[in-house]
């Protein structure tokens, strides 16, 4: 409902543009990754052999609804060009699964295991960028 001015100078700002990217997927009313996938994305990510946990991890992302694996297929799309150019912004798939797992995937209620969560979070979103291809392909 805000009219945005994207010639404004303060969308030059990467850190801004990131920062209203997030913001948005954290004020969803469910996360990208439903509430319902949260503990079955985690069991796949524990898998400890990684042919079996990309098979795991490409079968729950083909279960999401539409609308968020669609949303999930830009994104990550989008996420792993910015990796490609690590040298030149610092952002490694492991930068950015630390940045954008929180905010992706999350528990409906927080347990405490919280440091645990973030952990896997990270993980699963770092591995879908690395295996982005063969999830998503």
């Amino acid at each position: 409902e805000e009219k945005l001015n994207l010639d404004d100078s303060q969308w030059e700002d990467i850190h801004v543009v990131t920062g209203a990217l997030k913001m948005f997927f954290r004020e969803l009313p469910e996360p990208l990754f439903p509430y319902c996938f949260f503990e079955q994305f985690v069991e796949a990510i524990k898998i400890q052999d990684n042919a079996t946990r990309i098979k795991s991890i490409r079968s729950l992302v083909k279960k999401l609804p539409k609308p968020n694996y669609d949303t999930m297929k830009i994104l990550f799309e989008h996420l792993k060009k910015i990796a490609a150019k690590e040298s030149v912004n610092l952002m490694s798939t492991q930068s950015l699964g630390i940045v954008f797992g929180p905010t992706l995937l999350r528990p409906e209620k927080e347990t405490g295991n919280m440091a645990v969560h973030m952990l896997y979070q990270n993980q699963i979103v770092e591995l879908m960028l690395s295996e982005y291809s063969k999830i998503f392909g």
